[in-house]
């Protein structure tokens, strides 16, 4: 149902978005991340409540998210949904606990504040019709709190698209904007998981200049600002960081982190041996080679509860086979990592967290 809210300009209200449970990783488009968090490719100096709530919009908005190239159809519904009139908005609410343990009014305020005000100003879009659509506002208009304990607010079609629409997108684990308090350091894991695997090699003074920093030797940056955030992610974080440095050149190295916290990457339950033998199996056996397997392989690659899920749902598929007497390997491509999101929607309903939010299941297609 569309919704008219007045304000200044005629703005359109969508779709509404409640607050749903946390994510354990968020996708965070590139294009997002250097239009709004690394404008001219300089590190925002955005406060850390702020980064909080770009880190939930983005988790309520996951199951929304996808890749145009891969999923054309969706590219389509949401042209004709919020690209067919100017200022066209979706409406959303966080809790602010979300936001400030201590629900603090000042530090919630002044979150809201900061992102409804950076970067305000007229957006224009084409839509796949070619026609130029309008919209105003910051990240995020009108906040308001039409909820107690809760803050709501607009987002733009314009910035929703930069937010769901995934031509490139790297993951983030949603809890660094809890466990980390510095900004920068955020905005550093961020930037790390946009960097080729082999790594990249950078000035010192690029490094100052992107981070907004004012180190005068490599040695002090090294040591006072990329070994305290190493030693971050290496706790916290899927993905951390090997660094080192020659005269003004410093080289960083990521890598995939095996020993954080809840059971992910864990060095026993993920041996990478075991894991891409088993991701082998599945491509062979059932035909995957020329089907985008990049959500699927994410999953059972790095979250460990996932790839359990993905498991128990494998065993009822071949468990279904049998009753009905036909050979699993019938169903291949495509059609088999349907019926396996299928069994896997079965599975996690079932668990404690299905139940209590039966529509937050894993997509590995």
């Amino acid at each position: 149902m569309t919704h008219i809210v007045s304000n200044q300009s005629r703005k359109i209200v969508k779709k509404s978005y409640d607050d749903i449970e946390k994510a354990e990783f968020i996708r965070i488009g590139n294009q997002f991340a250097d239009d709004f968090l690394f404008q001219d490719n300089k590190a925002t100096d955005i406060p850390i409540n702020a980064l909080r709530i770009i880190f939930n919009i983005i988790s309520i908005l996951r199951n929304d998210q996808f890749m145009p190239e891969k999923q054309v159809r969706q590219l389509t519904l949401f042209d004709e949904e919020f690209e067919t009139e100017n200022n066209v908005f979706i409406s959303m609410k966080i809790r602010n606990k979300k936001i400030s343990e201590k629900r603090s009014s000042k530090q919630i305020v002044e979150a809201y504040e900061y992102l409804t005000k950076f970067k305000m100003g007229w957006y224009t879009s084409k839509n796949i019709a070619g026609k130029d659509i309008k919209t105003f506002g910051g990240l995020i208009s009108l906040p308001s709190y039409e909820e107690r304990g809760y803050t709501s607010f607009l987002i733009s079609s314009f910035w929703l698209k930069k937010l769901i629409v995934l031509t490139e997108y790297n993951h983030v684990m949603y809890k660094l904007v809890y466990e980390i308090r510095n900004n920068k350091h955020v905005l550093f894991a961020i930037w790390l998981s946009k960097i080729p695997e082999n790594g990249t090699t950078l000035k010192l003074s690029t490094f100052n200049q992107k981070f907004n920093l004012n180190y005068k030797n490599s040695n002090d940056f090294c040591i006072k600002f990329l070994k305290p955030i190493r030693l971050n992610l290496n706790k916290l974080n899927h993905l951390s960081f090997n660094y080192k440095y020659e005269h003004d050149a410093i080289s960083i190295i990521p890598y995939l982190n095996k020993n954080i916290e809840e059971g992910l990457l864990t060095e026993k339950a993920n041996d990478v041996r075991l894991v891409n033998r088993r991701i082998r199996y599945f491509r062979q056996r059932y035909y995957l080679e020329n089907i985008d397997l990049t959500r699927f392989l994410y999953s059972y690659s790095n979250i460990l509860k996932i790839r359990l899920q993905i498991e128990e749902a494998y065993k009822r598929f071949i468990k279904e086979n049998r009753i009905r007497g036909k050979t699993s390997t019938n169903i291949k491509g495509i059609y088999f990592l349907q019926k396996l999101q299928e069994f896997l929607i079965e599975v996690y309903r079932e668990s404690e967290t299905g139940k209590r939010f039966p529509d937050a299941y894993p997509v590995i297609i």
